[in-house]
């Protein structure tokens, strides 16, 4: 068995230096692909469901502070869940985007992540977390809240940027103007705020942990700068 050092070890040199197939870097030799306005639908979907399933179950489940916690977290996943994918087709739905398809594979990854990352953070607010006696909370809320929806403006901004150079197909282009003469990847960004913030706001090993996921976009924003952005 793999000691969880290890493990970090071997998944941080898998994602730099193999380049996730989807969005600009699909490629065949990863299975069959799914339009990815549903891919995004069914992978992210887990944030929701599944935290709407767990929270009531969980001793602070009638605390007004655990409500508070959970808000911006549901809030950023049914964005992702119903607004972007319903977005993501609209504008693309007669462009090259959907016909080069999402992997399945990709999209099952994520689903799992999704999965277990809900359970961690809806179990943590709902029952792990000491609400009232965290004489800082109203305090890390407010911090954490205006790093949360900072990076949450910034990311909705990028990605409907983004989406605006799909729409019509033609292949790809390079973002201009705003956070992209800035920052490579303001999208990526934008998340790594937002998450900064929930992991303030919530204070936990659960909301820290979630700041692996930096490394993740880190590495697919690093992607995007060799390759051209």
């Amino acid at each position: 068995m793999f000691s969880d050092e290890a493990l970090f070890h071997y998944t941080l040199l898998f994602l730099l230096f193999l380049t996730a197939p989807y969005g600009k870097h699909v490629r065949p030799g990863w299975g069959p692909t799914i339009p990815p306005p549903v891919a995004w639908f069914l992978m992210e979907s887990p944030t929701i469901w599944l935290t709407l399933l767990l929270f009531p179950h969980g001793k602070n489940n009638g605390n007004p502070r655990a409500f508070l916690l959970m808000s911006p977290f549901l809030l950023h996943y049914l964005h992702r869940t119903l607004i972007y994918p319903l977005r993501l087709y609209l504008k693309t739905r007669n462009g090259k985007i959907q016909k080069s398809g999402f992997p399945a594979s990709v999209a099952m990854m994520a689903l799992g992540f999704n999965i277990l990352n809900a359970y961690l953070q809806a179990r943590w607010v709902s029952e792990y977390a000491d609400l009232e006696s965290d004489g800082w909370f109203r305090w890390r809320l407010a911090a954490g809240g205006m790093v949360f929806f900072g990076g949450a403006l910034v990311n909705v901004w990028s990605d409907n940027e983004l989406m605006g150079l799909k729409e019509g197909g033609g292949g790809y282009k390079i973002p201009r103007g705003g956070l992209f003469e800035w920052v490579s990847c303001p999208n990526y960004f934008g998340e790594i705020l937002e998450w900064s913030g929930w992991a303030l706001m919530t204070w936990s090993w659960a909301g820290f942990g979630f700041l692996a996921l930096l490394v993740l976009i880190w590495c697919r924003g690093l992607e995007q700068i060799t390759s051209g952005i």
